[in-house]
């Protein structure tokens, strides 16, 4: 049995969500079949959705960019698998905070977590995780 065949079945708060993508890397029977890289666009497969969580692989070619977005009520946490991604954190009337995240690493954040991803070498993997469930997203 898989980690998403455990869910408890409710929201999850942020250190579940990470300890959630963390267990999902150690298990690439789950997502290693949808790993692709496209050119022009992020490939992304959905590896799990109900009610309560959204979970995501993500797959990054070099300077591929979300764009700065907030993730609306949703909690979240991503894990790098494979490569590097700089975030950047939007910080009102100061330098924003530009971090590197490598293999291994894992990022939570709440619903008021203000930011950017982009892709920071030519091929990275990722599995990103939402609590509740992901519906829309603000985009600045």
């Amino acid at each position: 049995m898989s980690t998403l065949d455990h869910l408890p079945g409710r929201d999850l708060a942020c250190d579940e969500l990470a300890e959630l993508v963390q267990r999902l890397a150690a298990e690439p029977e789950l997502w290693r079949d949808e790993v692709s890289f496209g050119t022009d666009e992020r490939h992304f497969a959905s590896l799990h959705r109900d009610e309560h969580v959204d979970v995501w692989l993500l797959c990054w070619t070099a300077e591929q960019d979300t764009g700065w977005h907030d993730h609306d009520i949703s909690s979240g946490a991503y894990h790098v698998i494979d490569g590097h991604l700089r975030e950047t954190n939007f910080r009102v009337g100061g330098d924003h905070r530009v971090t590197v995240v490598g293999p291994g690493q894992t990022v939570p954040f709440g619903p008021d977590h203000i930011h950017r991803l982009v892709a920071d070498e030519d091929r990275s993997v990722s599995i990103h995780a939402y609590s509740p469930p992901l519906w829309r997203l603000g985009v600045y």
